[in-house]
């Protein structure tokens, strides 16, 4: 009998063993980040995203002449220069960056409560409505709506600031479906073929190295350079799509960057933070099928026209920075605080926005820095073919 209910002990221990061991085999793995950890908090969270009104699509059958794009727009600040660029007819405007200042008041809350604040309120300007209702447009984001100042690939709550920013926005079905908020689109007949790529400087991007403070350095930001082989500014997904985009035939093709691709004359945020990237960008550059290119930046609240012949490119590019909207710091020209040897123009810090004006029949764009009176700061006539 004690046998026997040894037996029957020893038996119930090896099944409740069995049972836990099937319990812990079926329960989740842990989160292996925080972004994994905090899906299920973003799941309970209810009410409509923010949504920009709605504007007119982009007819990609047709010839796109005259592209106007700015950044740094802030949603409490005045928004006078919309219906300035809308005077100038653009057939198309692209956001490329800092288009609200969603970190205005921010303190580091999951729900990012302050970015569908900035957005929300941005959407109720009536000069942003009107010309949201005239002029189609294209979107990126810079650090102020993605996160934090100067934030990146480690911002813990990226995938909240993405939803947001694809609703306001209305991203597509295939931007909505990956990580991050890279794009691009290809329209007009051959001969007049537009690529434009929408880079995504802020989600996949690795951490900066900062350099020390020093009384001799200029004070001109405070990242150094990084040689680590490993370090991403797009990231493995990214740098993939941007290849095969790359292989698309086009006449002429806007690569945007949120951030200046040319320059090293600052200690700002740059591609130079990281020139093994930028290197790697000029070589799939360098491989594109066929036609001319022009790169155009944002995020330094000043603008300037820039041309640079990298060696991995093979050849010369210019690059148009235009910053900011509604948000400059100074005025004027601020060349002498920033002596740069590939700089075509002044560095303008009173508010602007860029136009691109594409003469296909002659096969020449014009880049022009324009005021916030819609007046030219400087422009430059260029052949692409």
């Amino acid at each position: 009998m004690t046998m026997n209910r040894t037996k029957t002990a020893l038996f119930a221990g090896m099944g409740a063993l069995l049972l836990g061991a099937c319990t812990m085999a079926s329960a989740p793995p842990p989160p292996q980040s925080a972004v994994e950890a905090l899906r299920p908090y973003y799941a309970t969270l209810t009410g409509e995203l923010p949504r920009a009104n709605p504007g007119p699509a982009i007819d990609t059958s047709q010839a796109i002449s005259r592209i106007a794009f700015g950044s740094c727009n802030h949603q409490h600040r005045h928004q006078t220069i919309w219906p300035v660029i809308a005077n100038h007819n653009p057939d198309l405007f692209l956001m490329i960056g800092d288009n609200i200042y969603g970190d205005y008041g921010y303190r580091g809350e999951a729900d990012l409560g302050t970015f569908a604040h900035g957005y929300r309120l941005q959407a109720s300007h009536p000069e942003f409505r009107a010309f949201r209702e005239q002029v189609p447009m294209l979107a990126s984001w810079d650090d102020h709506d993605f996160g934090p100042n100067d934030s990146g690939g480690n911002f813990a709550f990226r995938e909240r600031s993405e939803d947001l920013f694809e609703s306001f926005w209305g991203s597509s079905a295939e931007v909505r479906a990956r990580p991050g908020i890279y794009d691009s689109m290809v329209a007009g007949p051959e001969g007049q073929r537009i690529q434009i790529i929408m880079l995504d400087t802020r989600f996949f991007r690795d951490p900066l190295v900062s350099q020390p403070y020093s009384y001799e350095r200029r004070p001109l930001g405070h990242y150094g350079i990084t040689d680590d082989p490993g370090a991403t500014m797009l990231g493995a997904a990214q740098w993939a799509w941007l290849e095969q985009e790359l292989a698309e035939p086009a006449d002429l093709r806007l690569i945007v960057s949120s951030i200046q691709i040319l320059t090293d004359a600052h200690n700002y945020e740059k591609w130079g933070n990281m020139p093994l990237e930028r290197e790697r960008l000029y070589r799939a550059l360098a491989t594109r099928n066929g036609g001319g290119m022009v790169f155009l930046s944002g995020d330094r609240h000043s603008g300037a026209i820039y041309h640079g012949e990298p060696e991995a490119l093979g050849e010369g590019v210019w690059e148009l920075t235009s910053s900011s909207l509604n948000f400059s710091f100074a005025s004027g020209d601020n060349s002498e605080r920033e002596p740069d040897p590939l700089r075509r123009s002044g560095f303008m810090s009173d508010e602007n926005f860029g136009f691109v004006d594409i003469d296909w029949a002659a096969g020449r764009v014009t880049l022009d820095l324009k005021a916030a009176d819609g007046s030219s700061l400087h422009a430059e006539t260029i052949a692409f073919r």
